[in-house]
């Protein structure tokens, strides 16, 4: 018995000490949402029993405006969801990086804040956690869209960007379009959950059976290469980032495709960054510096390594006009 004690006072104090290490400052993960049946998450996507990432209680204390509070921290908070070219961790680094990251670091240093740490989250997830104080920002790249507009404020974008799919090479069933996949009667579309992408399904006709929801985008690859979906749609910078990293010799780009027509017109999403709605001063604040850097030199410096050219500015599109205000 004497023995037993001791073996059980040994294990409970290597659990307290196993609980107080911090890990790494740069990225804390945040898991939200449901994962695809039978998909397992991603290696970067925390698993359904990990603790979540702290509540970001800045300024909430102290009565403080949030952008009060991170120019007094020095520090902000961003939620993103794992997808290059937006916004992920890149595993050589160990650091967050991306389109979306560059530039919030960018005007944030501009702003006074230095520091700027990333909550990996679900994409479905990502309004929740802004909306539940986890994060501060939202920067994932995510879509402007009407629905979006009524759940968080959003800076002007910082791109705009057509569709693509990624298929088994040799695009079996012959899909070049949302509208492709609707008329094939047993043809199935991969989509993120949350993405803006299952909109465009519904919209262009495709039965609500035939879209198969991953968490992420990694696992939507691996979907196709696996056969439980005949393609994965996403932009077409997010596809080409993909296969250029990991598409092997199973998967490629559907050549040539044609973008969704929604009400006779053909999308582009725009990307930009999300603020909650109590926060429009800091959302203003960022945009002021944001109008100074977009289609800069120094812009274009720090997002031609994602992939990014003149062809994705956004010209003078602006987050009211996309939010129909």
């Amino acid at each position: 018995m004497t023995n037993y004690l001791r073996w059980a006072v040994l294990v409970f104090s290597l659990g307290l000490l196993a609980g107080c290490d911090s890990g790494s400052d740069s990225a804390t993960s945040q898991s939200g949402g449901q994962v695809a049946q039978g998909q397992a998450s991603s290696p970067n996507q925390p698993g359904a029993g990990q603790a979540p990432a702290p509540v970001s209680t800045q300024g909430a204390v102290t009565g403080k405006s949030t952008l009060e509070a991170v120019k007094q921290a020095g520090r902000a908070r961003i939620g993103y969801a794992n997808e290059a070219p937006f916004a992920y961790m890149d595993p050589a680094t160990g650091q967050v990086t991306g389109e979306a990251v560059e530039i919030a670091r960018a005007v944030l240093k501009k702003m006074g804040v230095e520091q700027v740490e990333g909550v990996l989250t679900e994409f479905g997830s990502l309004i929740p956690g802004l909306q539940a104080g986890r994060f501060d920002i939202i920067a994932a790249g995510m879509y402007i869209t009407p629905e979006r507009c009524k759940q968080v404020t959003f800076s002007n974008p910082t791109y705009g960007v057509g569709q693509a799919f990624i298929v088994q090479k040799g695009n079996p069933k012959d899909l070049h379009s949302y509208e492709d996949v609707a008329k094939h009667e047993d043809a199935r579309l991969g989509v993120v959950v949350g993405a803006i992408e299952a909109s465009y399904a519904e919209q262009t006709g495709i039965p609500s059976d035939r879209v198969v929801v991953f968490p992420d985008a990694a696992s939507a690859m691996a979907g196709v290469a696996g056969g439980r979906a005949d393609a994965y749609a996403a932009t077409a910078l997010t596809v080409n980032d993909l296969l250029k990293r990991s598409g092997g010799d199973k998967l490629e780009r559907a050549d040539p495709f044609t973008d969704p027509s929604i009400d006779g017109e053909s999308v582009r999403g725009y990307g930009a960054f999300a603020f909650r709605t109590t926060d429009q001063d800091f959302a203003d604040a960022f945009n002021g510096e944001l109008a100074n850097l977009i289609g800069s030199p120094a812009h274009r410096e720090l997002v031609e390594p994602f992939g990014f050219t003149e062809a994705e500015l956004p010209g003078e599109v602006t987050a009211a006009q996309l939010c129909g205000q």
